[in-house]
């Protein structure tokens, strides 16, 4: 009796770590899946998203308008899988160029003004000249100009995938800033005053050129910045617009 019921035992066992060698397989097996499908997403989300939106539109995007795969894409979408998983705070508009050095510069003359923009519903967000926090406010860029004034105020804004865009959440704020085009209206009030800016230029641009971020004084700019495709901070989708003349 006592050899038939170790064997019965052993038998229970072994079925008990079959099964738990199945289970640790497929975990590994889903792990891998979500792995490679993060590591893609930005593919998916420009051919899905913005292909359409950008089909029109002179734009200057180094980002595939196929899905053509190719060993420098997978590359940077490695790099960028990596960036994002390396606790790097992407709500301090600080570690949006990492190879920009931030300006802390002196007391601006006011702490805040908003934008609103007509064709995107976005009405008076709330742009802060004096942190760098995204999750709270827009952030105009230390360094950079205040809008009316010659120079160009670069304003940084998050956005995501667009089922979870939420009008109140400045997580989301830029979500769909990519449907800007030439000539599209950007209004600022700055200390009551309002002032009306006309959209001159959309490009795409990878997160070591600084450019965007340069002063030309031969009029008063305003930069939109935030990541792209949605829900990735592979790239940066610039918008940039001029003051209306009165």
């Amino acid at each position: 009796m006592g050899k038939r019921y170790y064997k019965k035992s052993e038998t229970t066992d072994k079925a008990r770590k079959r099964k738990i060698l199945r289970l640790i397989s497929l975990g590994v097996f889903l792990s891998g899946i979500l792995i490679v499908a993060y590591i893609f997403l930005p593919f998916l989300s420009w051919q899905i998203y913005f292909a359409p939106a950008f089909a029109n539109q002179n734009i200057a995007a180094p980002i595939p308008r196929n899905t053509l795969v190719s060993a420098s894409s997978i590359q940077s979408l490695i790099e960028n899988a990596t960036n994002s998983l390396s606790g790097v705070d992407f709500e301090d508009a600080q570690n949006w160029f990492p190879g920009y050095k931030y300006q802390k510069t002196g007391a601006p003359r006011v702490s805040s003004y908003t934008i609103s923009i007509p064709k995107l519903n976005i009405k008076n967000a709330v742009v802060s000249t004096v942190n760098t926090d995204l999750a709270k406010n827009l952030v105009n860029y230390s360094g950079t100009s205040l809008p009316p004034d010659k120079g160009n105020a670069v304003i940084f804004g998050h956005s995501t995938l667009p089922q979870l865009f939420e009008t109140n959440n400045y997580k989301t704020t830029f979500t769909y800033l990519f449907e800007l085009k030439d000539g599209d209206e950007i209004i600022t009030n700055v200390g009551k005053v309002t002032y009306r800016y006309r959209v001159e230029n959309v490009i795409v641009i990878d997160p070591e050129n600084t450019t965007v971020l340069e002063q030309t004084y031969d009029d008063s700019y305003i930069t939109l910045i935030t990541c792209t495709p949605p829900g990735t901070i592979w790239k940066r989708l610039v918008v940039k617009a001029r003051i209306e003349k009165a």
